[in-house]
């Protein structure tokens, strides 16, 4: 027992150090093409509305978490993150034709949803042959199973609603920093 404890707790934190990693690579392959430091926080801020989705999965089925649920939910990350990913993407090319904040935002809500439901709708179902599947085979993949699908389910809901509020609040902090900035420098010049 103690044996199986220790690797236990060995597998979790190695899974940790890669989570670590995954978010650092994700960031890092987000910043570089939007040219921005904030943006990849708005892409990510959805991860972890993914994985609510994926415990509230593994209650609905009445399974427990295991190494495999949270090797589902590493895949749920990278699926989740394009969902928003193709919002914040709308936004900026709205923006970048002139449109202003609150239209492009508006227009990437109503313009992406189709995209992002099919997306989101079609790899759950073609994840349900797998989480109801009986044979003794599956039953070891169906954790992961539960985990990408149910957490896909909740998070592209959240998306939808969660990113473009995001974007809005951190463009308006921007704004409001860069007024705030130049009116301090006014300040110290008038000192």
């Amino acid at each position: 027992m103690e044996g199986e404890a220790k690797e236990q707790r060995e597998s979790f934190s190695s899974l940790g150090w890669a989570l670590l990693f995954v978010f650092f690579i994700i960031y890092a392959l987000l910043a570089i093409p939007f040219k921005s430091y904030s943006q990849p926080l708005i892409v990510m801020s959805i991860i972890p509305f993914g994985m609510i989705g994926a415990v509230m999965g593994h209650w609905v089925m009445g399974m427990e978490l295991t190494i495999m649920s949270l090797l589902g939910m590493l895949a749920l990350i990278g699926v989740v993150v394009n969902d928003s990913l193709v919002l914040v993407d709308y936004i900026n090319k709205r923006r970048s034709e002139g449109l202003d904040l609150q239209e492009a935002v508006l227009t990437a809500g109503s313009s992406r949803f189709r995209p992002v439901m099919l997306t989101s709708l079609t790899t759950f179902i073609g994840l349900m042959p797998l989480l109801f599947e009986k044979s003794t085979q599956a039953q070891f993949l169906i954790p992961m199973a539960v985990s990408l699908g149910f957490g896909i389910l909740f998070a592209t809901f959240i998306t939808l609603l969660l990113v473009p509020v995001n974007y809005l609040l951190i463009a308006k902090a921007k704004a409001w920093l860069t007024t705030s900035h130049l009116n301090i420098i006014k300040c110290i010049k008038f000192i």
